[in-house]
């Protein structure tokens, strides 16, 4: 470490901070001029230190109030499905859900352009909420066809979630993700404890087996703690 580029050293001793507790989330961490005086370097090197852990989500600014450790956001690939519950054991968390709804519906004209059916044709829908530890992180608004996932409705969620138990009965060959920044309803921040002027993050996906539109789903997260990514390999 002793040869590692400045800005690096003082980044590692304040992630070494972070994961030992040290500095537990919530807290202000030393200021940047502070920070100078400690390592003997420049402002313009502790900024570097301090920006790339902002941008990884280990540190938030305040403006006029300082720099807080933060609780590090939950985050999904954008070009991939992975299980949300998978997600959640892999960061050390405990995983549940709320099941909200889980029906039969007469699709509207919406949801029968989403889900590619008739208007009027009977389409399954689930409404769940994904929770890492007590923290909210997912409203999952699902619209399934029955002609694929006929046993959809006796599923309990509670012990499984719609993409494990769909990704095994319709193995998935194509998706669609779109995704936009929104303000969410009312309803929507509720659901997710989300603040009133929170941004929410929401990705519609459609999933394919076979060639056949197998679901729809809308995807809300709470901006605040969430983060979609992508990568591509040239």
């Amino acid at each position: 470490m002793a040869n590692a580029p400045r800005y690096q050293q003082i980044k590692t001793f304040i992630q070494e901070k972070i994961e030992a507790r040290v500095w537990p989330v919530g807290t202000r961490i030393p200021t940047e001029y502070e920070l100078c005086d400690q390592f003997n370097v420049s402002r313009m090197t502790v900024n570097k230190a301090v920006r790339d852990l902002v941008a990884e989500g280990l540190l938030e600014r305040t403006p006029r109030l300082g720099t807080f450790v933060t609780e590090p956001k939950a985050e999904s690939p954008l070009m991939d499905i992975r299980n949300i519950a998978d997600e959640v054991n892999a960061r050390g968390q405990t995983y549940h859900s709320d099941i909200r709804t889980l029906k039969c519906i007469s699709a509207p004209a919406d949801v029968a352009m989403r889900l590619g059916v008739m208007v009027g044709t009977s389409v399954f829908y689930s409404e769940i909420v994904h929770y890492g530890d007590a923290i909210a992180l997912q409203l999952e608004q699902r619209w399934v066809n029955p002609a694929l996932a006929p046993d959809y409705l006796a599923q309990d969620f509670n012990q499984t979630t719609p993409n494990e138990y769909l990704s095994t009965v319709c193995p998935v060959n194509t998706i669609e993700h779109t995704v936009e920044a929104i303000q969410a309803s009312s309803t929507i921040q509720q659901a997710l404890a989300m603040r009133s002027d929170e941004p929410c993050l929401l990705l519609h996906r459609r999933t394919w087996s076979q060639q056949t539109l197998v679901s729809a789903a809308l995807l809300y997260h709470p901006g605040s703690r969430y983060k979609l990514t992508s990568r591509t390999d040239r």
